[in-house]
């Protein structure tokens, strides 16, 4: 699983967390709540008791019991309460608000049986996703023998819980690192254990694919070809081609664009470079065919980019049209 880790470090990277919002819930059912979809990363740790999980494109229920992790990638709307079906307020009622750095405590009352849970929202820059890291699934589930498999993740959700004052100083970036640390860990256990049908892990954990995955996003800008990327994978160009897209899900050169113009946005973003060094720095020895490739990714030339985000920050729905329209 060497070169498992290593992508999963190429595909984690660039997320470049800023700020964590978590809560600390204990409610008595009868409970429901509905929350929207999110522009960051979700965790909900079972403390006690249960609870059901229910998003729109999944087959049916999920149930959560103490011990249990539940892991939302893209931030994705679902909704959470003591049995299916039922009733649920909005999220933003009962916590309106939730800003990247602050603690919140719930409690709903009830005459049932009581669920606690930690729960975290790890906000990231969505323009510096990789391709491959909004190919994961909208949740995935780690249960309690399987975290008690990985003592350094069990462990820090530990510290999490007991960790609860937000008036300590450095609470904030304390709390930050310990959920990205969560994460980055929920991640790794998922891919050295679950067996997933969603084909982007098959991906990750085949060992030709995830090599030719490990060179796209961590050597972009290398002249690669079709048949370059087979032979780093050890296969045959229609062999690697066709396993590539069955997995991945796109063919493995619009693959490699996503990659590179991922790297472009954050270079226009974050650096002072001119157009044409970011081009050659992801990989295209024309800025006629960078600048094309730029525009058909996002809707924007690299400068029109580089403008807005230089006056105003970008929104959320921005960085989800981005996501859509990135090949």
């Amino acid at each position: 699983m060497e070169c498992d880790g290593d992508l999963l470090s190429e595909l984690l990277a660039p997320l470049r967390l800023h700020g964590v919002f978590q809560s600390r819930w204990s409610a008595r059912a009868p409970w429901g709540v509905a929350g929207e979809s999110e522009h960051c990363a979700i965790l909900h740790y079972v403390q006690e008791g249960e609870c059901t999980v229910e998003l729109p494109e999944a087959a049916g229920p999920i149930r959560l019991r103490a011990g249990d992790l539940a892991v939302f990638p893209h931030g994705s709307a679902h909704r959470l309460a003591d049995r299916p079906g039922r009733p649920t307020v909005p999220l933003s009622g009962l916590l309106p608000g939730r800003r990247p750095g602050t603690v919140r405590t719930v409690e709903i009352d009830g005459p049932g049986p009581v669920t606690t849970m930690l729960c975290g929202g790890l906000h990231y820059d969505g323009a510096a996703t990789a391709p491959l890291y909004r190919a994961l699934p909208a949740v995935f589930v780690l249960d309690r023998p399987m975290l008690e498999r990985q003592p350094l993740l069990a462990d820090t959700l530990r510290g999490l819980t007991c960790e609860w004052a937000d008036g300590e100083p450095g609470a904030g970036l304390v709390a930050l690192r310990a959920f990205e640390l969560t994460f980055v860990l929920a991640l790794r256990a998922v891919l050295s254990e679950l067996t997933f049908g969603e084909p982007v892990l098959r991906a990750l954990r085949h060992p030709a694919i995830s090599r030719a995955l490990l060179a796209v996003h961590s050597r972009f800008a290398e002249p690669w070809t079709l048949e370059s990327l087979a032979a780093e994978a050890g296969l045959s160009r229609s062999a690697f081609a066709a396993t590539f897209r069955d997995l991945v899900g796109e063919p493995p050169m619009r693959h490699l664009t996503g990659r590179r113009m991922q790297e472009a946005a954050r270079l226009l973003t974050e650096t002072t470079l001119a157009q044409n060094r970011v081009s050659e720095r992801v990989g295209y020895r024309s800025g006629v065919g960078f600048h094309l490739a730029f525009r058909t990714w996002c809707g924007q030339t690299p400068g029109e980019y580089r403008r807005s985000r230089q006056s105003a920050g970008p929104s959320a729905g921005e960085h989800r049209r981005a996501s859509r329209r990135a090949p």
